[in-house]
């Protein structure tokens, strides 16, 4: 099939008004990532460049443009917690992004109360239903094609502890759409929520003869 195509590449520039890629690579779940300095002050702040990477153990990882403090707090402790960002915690979780002096308490500036972590020392946001308790796996310096290395930061954990609000269990089965889960998209504002009017089921070739 023939269609017309806008190509370039990325080292040369894009030649449109905004770039596309973060508007190709959406939505993506927002990594909400609380951390706590050795010295004990608590960080929270959200990264896009956030997934899930492993099934068992279960490895969650995001990635961040320069060494920031949630960066420099998990190096040094070993620990983090990752929070579910929901749509009713969509301005909470905006207003955590600010740049704000070092040490000073995103918790408090968002309006969000800090409960302790079982296994962790990191505070988790109370008022997500659901948190990962994370220990540090690795902290991967990116580099580009030809080796040379970029202030890009993969950080990756293994969740030691999962909790769920119980409300989102239906006969033990997580209700991905009724968290409402907050999504981000491309440009500079724009996210996405999900809803099950937009889901689909398809099953893997391999798992058909089980049915």
């Amino acid at each position: 099939m023939s269609r017309s195509r806008h190509s370039y590449q990325p080292r040369h520039g894009h030649n449109l008004p905004h770039d596309p890629l973060n508007a190709i690579i959406a939505p993506r779940p927002i990594g909400w990532i609380s951390s706590q300095s050795a010295r004990g002050e608590r960080n929270l702040a959200p990264y896009s460049f956030f997934n899930c990477f492993n099934y068992q153990p279960p490895i969650i990882g995001f990635s961040s443009q320069g060494w920031k403090d949630s960066v420099a707090n998990i190096a040094e402790t070993g620990e983090f917690v990752w929070n579910l960002t929901t749509r009713d915690l969509a301005v909470a979780m905006n207003e955590s992004s600010a740049s704000v002096a070092q040490g000073e308490d995103e918790f408090a500036l968002a309006g969000l109360t800090a409960l302790p972590a079982t296994q962790v020392s990191v505070s988790m946001v109370a008022e997500s239903p659901v948190n990962f308790e994370c220990k540090l796996t690795q902290i991967i310096q990116l580099q580009d094609a030809n080796g040379e290395k970029l202030d890009q930061w993969l950080v990756l954990g293994e969740a030691v502890v999962i909790h769920i609000d119980s409300e989102l269990l239906e006969d033990g089965i997580y209700q991905t759409a009724k968290a409402n889960p907050v999504l981000r998209a491309g440009g500079p504002s724009a996210y996405y929520t999900i809803g099950d009017d937009r889901r689909f089921d398809l099953v893997r070739p391999d798992a058909r003869s089980k049915i």
